[in-house]
């Protein structure tokens, strides 16, 4: 949706230092990421004590290179909405690597061309976004060029962020932008009331189900058990519970909506396959249908998977032929500091092990065996669907 902020009168510093004292004392965290303008929403930000509690790093990604490699490719014009909505998805990622367990984060960025010691021919203008996991919003502003020299531009794109980051943390806020009666702010908003739906918008990379409720981009520790869930049966749970004995971690179910070969899941079907999981599971809903994509999401944790998906991982066909590409995905989940627990399955008459694997030379210590004695199931999903269909 769009909405108008009414230009009002200039805000003084005592405003703003007390705004930033709010920010300070509310439980959320921010990765900035600033080009072009909005100097002074830095200097505010540090300069009020509690900083450490809210900044978890500020970038100023003023060159075209650096923007590309926030952002991950080179944008068609930097001083755009899209533009600020990239840099403060970006920003967004990397609070969330950066963020003590739990708690909440935003990223927050602004790209602007504002007043210089030349004359500009274009507009001079900002847009300000930020990105958490319940929603996003840009908020654009054309200045009336001449009307102010570059710091008082600056000032005026610095209390935009302000305001933008507030917003994003939930802290009221009233601090005046100082408009001129010709300027406006637009503002473009988009918000999920669930992480799940968040999720299949491809907002947040995935929802964590867990004790009956649902939280975007929670943190995973221990182990995730992937799966298509499609049922949920009983050789999950106690594939579940021998790796959390042998590992003395908990165990997270994981569903990845994607496939290679299927189009996505559908919401109604993500909501019907996770419905199976009791309160007392947990499941991370993802888009990662690659393991150097989970290892990404997290980094940290022990795959637990069985033999087929490992004689899968460690096969050159899966990496378009090559052996190159299969070593450096998995030397990505070496980096990320995650490891493989494969349990064993019957396959042609024979129960295969991790012994069956052809692991690449070096890549052997990702790799460790559930002995059969902890686990063996040799009912799969697919043979219970067959079941359950011939019973249709």
């Amino acid at each position: 949706m769009r909405d108008e902020l009414m230009p009002g009168s200039a805000a003084n510093t005592s405003d703003e230092l007390a705004l930033v004292a709010s920010l300070h004392a509310a439980p959320c965290a921010g990765v900035f990421a600033i080009a072009g303008a909005g100097t002074q929403a830095i200097a505010w930000l540090l300069g009020v004590a509690g900083a450490s509690r809210t900044v978890l790093e500020l970038s100023v990604p003023y060159s075209a290179p650096a923007l590309a490699e926030l952002v991950g490719y080179d944008p068609d014009q930097a001083v755009s909405r899209q533009t600020a909505l990239d840099m403060a998805r970006a920003a967004y990622r990397r609070a969330l690597r950066l963020r003590n367990a739990g708690t909440p984060v935003a990223g927050v960025a602004c790209t602007a061309t504002i007043a210089t010691d030349r004359p500009k021919r274009g507009e001079h203008r900002c847009h300000v976004a930020y990105w958490t996991g319940a929603g996003s919003a840009v908020f654009s502003l054309q200045f009336v060029k001449g009307l102010r020299d570059r710091s008082g531009e600056d000032a005026v794109a610095s209390r935009l962020i302000l305001n933008a980051f507030a917003e994003a943390a939930g802290v009221h806020t009233d601090l005046d932008l100082g408009l001129d009666a010709q300027e406006r702010v637009d503002v473009e908003r988009v918000a999920y009331d669930d992480p799940v739906r968040a999720l299949a918008a491809g907002h947040v990379d995935h929802a964590l189900v867990s004790s009956g409720a649902a939280q975007a981009d929670a943190p995973v520790r221990g182990a995730v058990l992937p799966g298509s869930f499609n049922p949920l049966h009983d050789g999950h749970r106690r594939l579940a519970e021998a790796a959390s004995r042998m590992l003395d971690a908990p165990v997270t179910f994981e569903l990845s909506i994607t496939n290679v070969d299927k189009p996505p899941l559908a919401e109604p079907e993500i909501r019907r396959r996770v419905a199976q999981f009791d309160v007392t599971e947990s499941v991370a809903v993802t888009r990662a249908h690659v393991f150097y994509r989970k290892a990404d999401l997290f980094p940290g944790c022990t795959f637990v998977i069985g033999w087929d998906t490992a004689t899968r991982l460690v096969d050159p066909r899966y990496y378009d032929g090559s052996d190159v590409q299969l070593v450096s995905a998995l030397e990505r989940i070496r980096g990320h500091g995650c490891r493989f627990l494969v349990a064993g399955r019957a396959h042609d008459g024979a129960f295969r092990t991790l012994n069956d694997v052809p692991i690449p030379r070096g890549l052997a210590d990702l790799f460790e065996s559930i002995p059969e004695s902890a686990f063996r199931q040799d009912v799969s999903s697919t043979e219970l669907r067959d079941a359950l269909e011939a019973r249709r």
